[in-house]
């Protein structure tokens, strides 16, 4: 079986999302990455998903988070319209609305995972959350801006038009995912 979830980014508008089947039998450690590579994000920071069972990611026992190798999507979400939240980088406090858009049968001719659909580029890391992306996104419209340059530099370009904030490639996208197969979605079974 496979679950459809759209992946939405919170606080953010025009929204940021993207569209993509998963097996219903993968752990939420291994969705962790695939939402990694669906948005373009660099795993550098700490993330949980809060679900109907806790709080799951990387065990941390303080913050009263359980391991996310130990639930399966399919047990955290298994129906059409259940929700879970992902959150990204505890400071930047990038929180993702995951719902469930559809369970069917996986197709033996496809690859999962793989991205149907998306919109908008994602955010560049440590950019201050949606509050901050926001504010960045007005410094690269506004050429005269006192910290135009700094962050021209900062994100690694020559001008404000080799950032598209628009820009959505779902090819790179699915690319970005077929790299990346654990053992655990090697198997389109259970669910």
């Amino acid at each position: 079986m496979i679950h459809r979830i759209k992946v939405t980014l919170d606080g953010i508008r025009p929204p940021i999302w993207r569209r993509l089947e998963v097996p219903s039998a993968i752990t939420l450690r291994d969705l962790h990455e695939v939402v990694q590579a669906a948005f373009g994000w660099e795993d550098y920071h700490m993330w949980v998903f809060d679900s109907p069972l806790g709080r799951h990611g990387i065990t941390d026992p303080e913050l009263k988070i359980a391991d996310a190798s130990a639930v399966l999507l399919h047990e955290a979400i298994p129906a059409v319209g259940d929700r879970l939240q992902y959150t990204y980088d505890f400071g930047d406090n990038w929180k993702h609305t995951i719902q469930v858009q559809a369970v069917a049968p996986a197709a033996s001719d496809i690859a999962y995972p793989r991205c149907l659909a998306g919109r908008r580029a994602c955010p560049p890391e440590d950019c201050g959350g949606a509050w901050g992306y926001g504010y960045l996104l007005e410094i690269l419209a506004d050429p005269d801006h006192d910290e135009h340059r700094e962050r021209l530099r900062w994100l690694g370009i020559a001008s404000d038009g080799d950032f598209d904030s628009e820009a959505f490639d779902l090819a790179a996208t699915n690319d970005a995912l077929s790299v990346w197969r654990p053992s655990s979605m090697t198997s389109q079974e259970g669910a």
